[in-house]
């Protein structure tokens, strides 16, 4: 597939994933939706890719939200389908087997925020700005905004940021626990992929489960979680990344996982 909204630079297993809308501020559209979910899961099949930092080109914005002007002339059947599209692409990166870093570099708002949030963490520039304004447009967050963010900072903060549409700074979005850590809008980028070249340097059999454990485990009973999650861990030791890698520990040297 040709990208026409999408830069994708892959160096030693990292893939940095730009949406590239500058004059649109990166706002979600039909076209940068399918591209995403495309890019996402030809990424998601490539042996050679550890990890994948997503982050929107421009200082003023990773992505400020869904495309308005498409939106305003959706039918109620055609807004359902839209909605049901960019569902879609936020369930594929909750289930992909590589981690997604999302880089916030400016404005994440409606889309933009759900797209951070279905990440696996969010980096953010200290002068991001992170909100759903879709209530002062007479809709809701339609993304999955509303179960995300509900279930990552519980209902109540969630409530009042969705019901308002408070757009709020990045330091209160750290403090609520929507953001993991903030840097320099200079250094933004630098970081995550330093954190994404820390996670590729494990196993990735190892990483991939952990991330389903974690997020599948989310939607089971606690008791379930830790069936699931002793399930998983068995099934590693019969890997030869699992024998590779606490061979090289107790060899005491760097290991050389396969992703087998």
């Amino acid at each position: 597939m040709e990208y026409k909204n999408l830069l994708i630079e892959t160096n030693e297993g990292i893939t940095t994933l730009t949406i590239n809308r500058r004059e649109a501020l990166n706002a979600l559209n039909s076209a940068v939706i399918a591209e995403l979910e495309c890019a996402l899961f030809e990424l998601d099949l490539d042996a050679a890719v550890k990890a994948v930092v997503l982050t929107g080109a421009g200082e003023k914005a990773f992505v400020a939200g869904a495309d308005i002007k498409e939106m305003s002339e959706l039918t109620s059947f055609e807004a359902h389908e839209f909605a049901r599209r960019g569902q879609r692409l936020i369930l594929l990166i909750s289930r992909m087997r590589k981690p997604v870093i999302a880089a916030v570099n400016g404005y994440a708002l409606g889309g933009g925020l759900e797209l951070a949030l279905a990440c696996d963490f969010i980096y953010a520039s200290e002068k991001a700005k992170f909100g759903f304004p879709e209530v002062g447009l007479g809709v809701i967050p339609g993304f999955g905004g509303t179960q995300n963010l509900a279930r990552l900072i519980g209902p109540n903060k969630a409530n009042e940021l969705v019901f308002s549409g408070r757009v709020i700074n990045a330091a209160k979005a750290l403090q609520w626990g929507i953001v993991n850590e903030l840097f320099a809008p200079e250094e933004l980028l630098s970081k995550a992929l330093e954190t994404a070249r820390e996670i590729a340097g494990k196993g990735p059999l190892s990483v991939a489960y952990a991330k389903d454990a974690i997020v599948n485990g989310l939607n089971m009973t606690k008791e379930d979680g830790f069936r699931y999650e002793a399930s998983l861990f068995g099934v590693l030791f019969a890997t030869g990344d699992q024998r590779e890698g606490m061979g090289a520990f107790l060899e005491k040297r760097t290991a050389d996982f396969k992703g087998k």
